[in-house]
């Protein structure tokens, strides 16, 4: 086989990233981008879309080698376009928390979780808004699915991604034919000229053919990659980081920690109610996994990061950032099991997971506190991973068996720290590979080469297991007891700070 391609648009990096016939990292580049709060919404601009897309493959080595490839992106949000694939409203990232009225009615009206940030959940609130733009809609889409049609000429998405959407039929393996019925009867008032089946994109599961890069795909792409390659179906971050960590079956689970923090545990059986605070989303091929999202993760220890670096520099010192980085997170570890009392809420965006519609960074600490840089820090991590915490005991609550839990992301980048301290919040063995790093982009890479290589019949949890992580050992840290009773201590302060969060968004 030649190399494979897995094209990952992250919240703050669009990376590209080639592997061999070892399914083994090879050659990767990237661009670094970020959100804008445009008009009271987090949105991206789609010129830089394309613009971050030719950075990111302008450096990645042999591109005529490349034999299949996919795209992902950052899930959820909402893009609607008209007949035309004009696009009508500016994107709306999964970051916003400006559809509760819409995700509260479908809700109730399906008896399923219809979290702010899904795609049916922005359509119905500018419904419900009335915008003027509802009319015209022709298309919905993610952000993978936009660039896969712009790509390919294929109006479709993977199963995963689509479970984002709109629910899905884990039997049919279709979107939900019933809700679909109820959601149409919902809005029959509205006397609009199109049924939700007509805006939707296709759904494909991994390893069908998802059409190839046409002539017109390469030409967006300044010729970067030679027309004629297949690609796989669109997926988005959940599916490629389940199998990036060859977390697709039954009892896996994944963490996946970058700019947002979310947990994926592909279930045994339903569970026996429904909770607000979980998704219940699918792995690539269509199986059902409960999600835990929090849209807050790493950008206020970034911030923080960026302070003590140009506090070094008043003293003459400039280090480079992934260097200050492992410094500071190696230091944390210093710190005490609670953090010694120093409270940190990370909050920069609303976090649906404790129903905040915004978000108000903080620190907290009382004057007997122990307020080192150890403690300091330790807490800025711990924060990362709290709302998380608070997801996943309910799933504990559920009885939701976690045979192994596979960490990846750039929180888990600096060996042995963010590992020990997820293992302490989740009270669970935690696994890294050496591929913890690259994570998504990665994962779509394995799903193109999926649907290249696999053999007739065979399962994609059969062609990650045999195939690719065959003999493959990532490093697996165990609980602490003591640093599981010190988050624990940690966690309980936390839900108190979270009281102080809510009258910081009241009146700030």
């Amino acid at each position: 086989m030649k190399t494979c391609l897995g094209i990952e648009l992250g919240s703050t990096r669009i990376k590209a990233v080639t592997i061999d016939a070892s399914f083994k990292p090879l050659s990767s580049g990237d661009y670094t981008w970020a959100s804008t709060y445009e008009n009271g919404v987090w949105t991206y601009s789609l010129d830089e879309v394309w613009t971050g897309l030719k950075s990111a493959l302008s450096k990645v080595e042999g591109r005529e080698e490349i034999a299949a490839a996919g795209v992902s992106a950052m899930m959820h949000g909402y893009l609607a376009f008209d007949r035309d694939w004009k696009l009508l409203v500016p994107f709306r990232t999964w970051q916003n928390t400006i559809t509760g009225q819409a995700a509260a009615e479908l809700t109730g009206l399906f008896g399923f979780n219809i979290p702010q940030r899904w795609s049916i959940a922005h359509l119905y609130q500018a419904v419900l808004n009335g915008e003027d733009h509802v009319p015209q809609i022709a298309h919905i889409t993610t952000l993978a699915g936009y660039i896969h049609y712009m790509l390919t000429g294929v109006n479709a998405v993977g199963i995963g991604e689509a479970s984002g959407m709109f629910p899905i039929d884990s039997t049919g393996l279709d979107y939900d034919a019933g809700m679909m019925a109820k959601f149409n009867h919902l809005i029959a008032s509205k006397n609009l000229p199109w049924n939700l089946e007509d805006l939707l994109p296709k759904v494909l599961v991994a390893g069908e053919d998802a059409g190839s890069l046409t002539q017109a795909g390469s030409s967006l792409l300044d010729g970067l990659l030679p027309a004629g390659i297949p690609f796989a179906p669109a997926e988005g971050d959940a599916g490629t980081g389940m199998t990036a960590t060859n977390a697709v079956a039954p009892r896996t689970g994944n963490v996946s920690a970058g700019t947002s923090i979310f947990s994926m545990v592909v279930l045994e059986k339903p569970l026996e109610r429904v909770y607000e605070e979980i998704d219940l989303v699918t792995t690539p091929t269509g199986a059902p996994v409960a999600m835990v999202h929090c849209n807050n993760c790493t950008n206020d220890t970034n911030a923080w990061v960026g302070v003590l670096k140009e506090t070094a520099q008043l003293f003459g010192a400039d280090p480079d950032a992934g260097e200050l980085y492992t410094k500071l997170y190696q230091k944390s570890m210093e710190g005490d099991p609670d953090c010694g009392g120093v409270m940190v809420c990370n909050y920069l965006a609303g976090e649906g997971v404790t129903h905040m519609d915004a978000g108000r960074p903080l620190v907290a600490r009382t004057p007997e506190t122990k307020f080192t840089l150890a403690n300091f820090f330790r807490s800025q991590l711990y924060s990362t991973m709290a709302t998380l915490k608070i997801g996943m005991d309910i799933l504990a609550g559920e009885h939701v068996a976690i045979s192994s839990l596979t960490g990846h992301g750039g929180l888990f980048k600096t060996p042995a720290v963010g590992q020990s301290y997820m293992a302490a919040a989740c009270n669970a063995p935690v696994t890294c590979m050496e591929t913890a790093g690259e994570g998504g982009p990665y994962g779509m890479a394995l799903l193109a080469s999926y649907r290249l290589n696999k053999a007739e019949g065979e399962s994609l949890e059969g062609f990650l297991s045999n195939q690719v992580f065959a003999g493959v050992s990532g490093s697996t840290i165990q609980p602490d007891p003591a640093a599981v009773e010190g988050f624990n201590t940690y966690i309980q302060r936390y839900k108190a700070l979270l009281k102080v969060e809510k009258a910081a968004v009241d009146v700030l």
